[in-house]
């Protein structure tokens, strides 16, 4: 086991899954999407009634590691190995993403794929997989609808664009929008209503709210992977990859970019 992610489980029940690689902004290299997968599957233990996920304190993650994308783009790594989404989807308990600082590509539908989403008010989101030239993967392209709707999701998918966490306040179905320093406390409050329920049933109403946005991700990941294949085929992508994919700012964009609109604000 590396260090990249740490787990702790209170006396309550509440496992807090903290995303920690510092360096690698959170992003989803092969060695961090490991060690996260053993975490989260480590959230099965019985003592544990509810999952926080969180990240660093400025990202939550960055999304795909290049070498990973690189990867894809030169045919080493298939589209359907993608499945840390699936194993997030599987945790058998509440999952509860602590969203305090910014998340894009990958990143970002990781943290959607949780049960409860509370999000960073001035925290940037983005879904910026088209400005490396190819479509969207890890069940975004269903996922992002089932919690920000159809238009809004076109919007970021199509333009890529980056908005604060206050444009989705009143425009999708996120649960909280709070100031970064006060998003852990909220999802600690929103975990503790959960504690003193039982495990099993916990267990049983998970896995039928969770339904529709397992069979969501399976579709979405057959027609990602199609789509995949024929962008990584095509030698633009590599070259996109190459020129807009920086280890500076988050998932490639300036550190300072809010998008073109007034609400990114």
């Amino acid at each position: 086991m590396g260090s990249f992610v740490k787990t702790e489980v209170d006396d309550h029940g509440v496992a807090t899954l903290h995303m920690n690689d510092a360096a690698g902004r959170n992003a989803f290299s092969e060695s961090f999407v490991e060690e996260l997968r053993e975490h989260l599957d480590g959230l099965s233990r019985p003592e544990v009634k509810v999952a926080i996920l969180r990240g660093l304190d400025d990202v939550f993650s960055a999304g795909g590691d290049r070498a990973v994308l690189m990867g894809l783009a030169e045919g080493r790594v298939a589209p359907y190995d993608l499945v840390l989404t699936r194993s997030l989807l599987e945790v058998p308990i509440p999952t509860i993403a602590a969203m305090a600082g910014h998340a894009i590509g990958g990143g970002l539908v990781f943290g959607l794929a949780c049960d409860i989403v509370i999000l960073g008010k001035d925290s940037r989101y983005s879904c910026n997989f088209m400005d490396m030239g190819f479509t969207p993967g890890m069940g975004t392209t269903r996922l992002l609808q089932t919690i920000l709707g159809e238009h809004i999701s076109a919007e970021m998918m199509y333009g890529c664009q980056y908005f604060k966490g206050k444009h989705f306040e009143g425009r999708s179905l996120v649960n909280y929008v709070e100031p970064a320093d006060k998003v852990e406390s909220r999802a600690r409050k929103v975990a503790m209503r959960m504690t003193d329920k039982p495990r099993f049933a916990l267990e049983l109403l998970k896995r039928t709210l969770s339904l529709p946005r397992r069979r969501a991700f399976e579709e979405a990941r057959t027609m990602e992977s199609l789509m995949h294949e024929i962008c990584f085929a095509n030698p633009e992508t590599q070259a996109r990859i190459q020129e807009n994919y920086t280890p500076t700012g988050v998932g490639g964009a300036p550190a300072d970019a809010d998008g073109s609109d007034e609400e990114s604000s």
